[in-house]
């Protein structure tokens, strides 16, 4: 089993340097791609209300025969639960989905600031891990702005954002922002899917002169820049590959290369972007 390097979150939890993604496996899917990635060595996976897919989440965690004490299992509140009493409601129905005593990390998927309640979310999302169901808190597509609104009304700055990050949209901004203030950067689609990525020539290039497949360059990018990386695979081969990304590294010139590309977003702009 590959052993996977940790980082310490901003509250003091450990959180493990790479994850399984699960967008948009079905239960049936995610439950097996779950319970075979935790006995490979995952012990982060990462879900979403939005996925549709919690139920399988937990029934692959259940599964595995890893003890629940060292799986991170992350969830998000969708859009249209924004509110306070919301959230709360929100969360505990994620939880029975999950079928689990408590989650690990609870996300605001998107900030929807046109709908204005993103802070009150948060208060119910501070009243929860300080009560114990949740046991770190963050957010997912958040700007530098929206976070601040969110440490300044309530003192409390989220443990992570999860952000669209890849070499073709390397967020250097945000991710300087995040490491001024204590925050872990978490990569949604790392691999940079449908846009080409993995045919980089200086990619490809890169992975021949390691002996590593693209994939693994890309994923050892994210770890090396210090961020947490979760793609989705429900392929044991390819899970095992995705993971074994710690026994070489890239140098300052190989970074630089993979990343010295025209900046491409291939999600939503966070400032205008609804999710409900």
């Amino acid at each position: 089993m590959i052993s996977i390097p940790v980082h310490t979150l901003n509250d003091g939890t450990r959180f493990p340097a790479i994850g399984l993604g699960t967008w948009p496996m079905s239960d049936a899917e995610a439950e097996g791609a779950v319970a075979e990635g935790l006995r490979l060595g995952y012990r982060l996976v990462d879900t979403a209300t939005n996925y549709r897919n919690e139920v399988g989440v937990g029934l692959g965690v259940a599964r595995s025969g890893v003890p629940r004490e060292e799986i991170v299992v992350t969830t998000k509140l969708p859009g249209r639960h924004h509110g306070y009493e919301e959230t709360l409601a929100s969360f505990e129905e994620s939880r029975a989905r999950l079928g689990l005593d408590y989650v690990d990390l609870y996300l605001i998927h998107w900030p929807l600031p046109r709908v204005g309640k993103y802070v009150d979310s948060w208060r119910a999302m501070i009243k929860l891990r300080e009560e114990g169901p949740v046991r770190s808190i963050g957010v997912s597509n958040f700007t530098p702005e929206h976070i601040e609104r969110l440490e300044k009304e309530t003192g409390i700055l989220p443990s992570v954002n999860q952000i669209e990050l890849h070499p073709h949209f390397p967020q250097d901004e945000l991710r300087a922002f995040h490491t001024a203030k204590g925050i872990l950067t978490e990569s949604w689609s790392p691999l940079g899917r449908g846009s080409g990525l993995l045919d980089d020539p200086i990619v490809v290039s890169t992975a021949e002169a390691h002996g590593v497949t693209p994939g693994q360059v890309v994923l050892r990018w994210h770890t090396q820049l210090g961020a947490v990386p979760i793609p989705k695979s429900s392929d044991p081969g390819r899970q095992r590959a995705n993971l074994d990304v710690f026994g070489f590294e890239l140098s300052p010139a190989d970074m630089h290369a993979i990343a010295d590309r025209a900046h491409e977003r291939m999600g939503g702009d966070p400032d205008v972007h609804e999710e409900f």
